[in-house]
């Protein structure tokens, strides 16, 4: 943001506008190819094949829902200068009572994540060389999404999501098409908000596990990513240099006296710039839930009748052979495809916010740490998360799927009725204190969050109440 004798208006240049706009999209397709992943690949398939169509509206319900944190914590980070983690330290009470947990909860659904992530990368790149071993081919993906993020800055991951996403959306079109059901199914699948009892042959082969609500609670959990996705967003829109972050970077809280010394025209501007935040959320909304419904809509339609569906190192070869045998030896590529660009696109997004977030609460828990230089912090995160996914995975045996569902509950259940109250407060309490009076009335949030937020914490509330149910006996 510069030095805080800087003029406010040197800071907060005017949002583009028409087909400027559309160039200055990026942070969605960063964040919509992260969360368009193992919950896309693996959950939303696998329920389709296990429940059928009729489970639609969780992920779409789930991604709506949220969507309101997302984009409330983006608009409070163009409106601000500072990410999520900070706003949460300034809520009152205990001392960064809201942060401990995040910071203990995120450490371990981070390791387990990306250790199932990096395992089922191995299983489907392994369907197109079955001559080379998976673990190698593990630790090759977890190599080339290191190369990636090391730099820490956000112009080569937006290219490269933007390549990702867009074999994601080929891949996975070429199979939803031909297994479309039709609109009036799909419309009564998303209003219809049933959960009928698995097929028979899914609880013959042991495929449910528990209860149905170990196959379910984990889809509504990592639709549109989990906790530390909706904080990720904020760090895209920050790299980007909307509004108030240009200039700032990662790992500094708001500039006080800047924001004081806001003018009535600046904050006309940081208006215009969470538009621009909106229209880039909101391409994000609509892509992830088409990507996740055709996911879904595939499950459903072609491995559901053959009675067959995700499952640990049979993920790859289950996902081509059906669709092969019923299209072509080309589709069943093209979804394999899909998912690895899905995969890899997650770890992206994953190696690349988790070691922001970790650090980001690093540096309020504990300031001391701030003695190392935020790029030190954030590489030896990311060194230390690839040692312990394949630590975790490799050396315990664990089953991806198994992690996956795990880590969904963690990161995109437990956490969220807290970040969805905590993003309503930021906007709505922390947010105005930091602008003079003249100001306030201009940057002051859209009461639409009020009612996105309330729908977060009531759909995510009422789960939280059922995650002691699932945890085995």
């Amino acid at each position: 943001m510069g030095n805080s004798d800087d003029t406010t208006n040197a800071r907060i240049l005017p949002a583009p506008r028409g087909l400027a706009l559309l160039m200055a999209l990026g942070p969605g397709l960063i964040w919509c190819g992260e969360f368009i992943g193992s919950g896309e690949v693996i959950l939303a398939t696998r329920n389709g094949a296990i429940f059928g169509i009729a489970v639609l509206w969780v992920p779409i319900l789930a991604t709506f829902a949220k969507f309101w944190i997302g984009l409330g914590g983006a608009h409070y980070a163009v409106t601000t200068g500072e990410g999520m983690i900070d706003m949460m330290g300034r809520i009152p009470g205990p001392k960064n009572w809201a942060i401990w947990p995040v910071f203990v909860v995120q450490i371990i659904a981070g390791a387990f994540s990306t250790g199932a992530l990096a395992t089922v990368t191995s299983y489907l790149l392994h369907y197109f060389f079955p001559g080379v071993s998976e673990f190698l081919l593990g630790w090759f993906a977890v190599v080339v999404v290191i190369g990636i993020t090391w730099s820490g800055t956000f112009e080569p991951l937006k290219q490269a999501m933007s390549l990702l996403v867009l074999l994601i959306i080929i891949g996975v079109f070429s199979i939803a098409i031909r297994t479309w059901p039709g609109m009036g199914a799909v419309i009564g699948a998303l209003f219809g908000f049933a959960i009928p009892a698995p097929a028979d042959w899914a609880v013959e082969q042991g495929l449910v596990t528990n209860s149905k609500a170990m196959e379910i609670l984990p889809l509504l959990g990592w639709a549109a990513g989990g906790f530390a996705s909706q904080v990720w967003y904020s760090y895209w829109v920050m790299g980007a240099g909307y509004g108030a972050t240009r200039g700032r970077g990662w790992g500094k809280p708001s500039d006080e006296s800047a924001l004081r010394a806001m003018t009535v025209d600046d904050a006309k501007q940081i208006r215009a710039w969470r538009r621009v935040v909106t229209a880039d959320a909101s391409m994000a909304l609509i892509i992830g839930s088409i990507v996740t419904a055709a996911f879904l809509l595939a499950g459903a339609g072609v491995l559901a009748p053959l009675h067959s569906a995700p499952k640990d190192q049979s993920i790859a070869t289950e996902l081509a052979s059906v669709v092969s045998s019923h299209w072509g030896e080309w589709a069943g590529h093209f979804l394999v495809l899909a998912a690895v660009a899905a995969m890899l696109s997650t770890m992206l997004g994953q190696f690349a916010g988790w070691p922001r977030l970790l650090a980001d609460c690093m540096r309020v828990l504990m300031p001391s740490s701030q003695r190392w230089e935020w790029k030190h912090q954030f590489r030896a995160i990311l060194l230390l998360f690839a040692v312990s996914n394949f630590v975790i995975v490799y050396s315990f045996g664990l089953k991806p799927v198994l992690l996956v569902q795990y880590s969904a509950i963690l990161d995109g259940v437990f956490l969220i009725p807290l970040q969805a109250l905590a993003v309503g407060f930021g906007l709505y309490v922390i947010m105005p204190r930091f602008f003079n009076d003249d100001v306030k009335k201009h940057i002051r949030a859209n009461p639409i969050f009020i009612l996105g937020l309330i729908l977060a914490f009531i759909v995510y509330g009422y789960t939280y109440l059922h995650i002691p149910s699932l945890w085995p006996k």
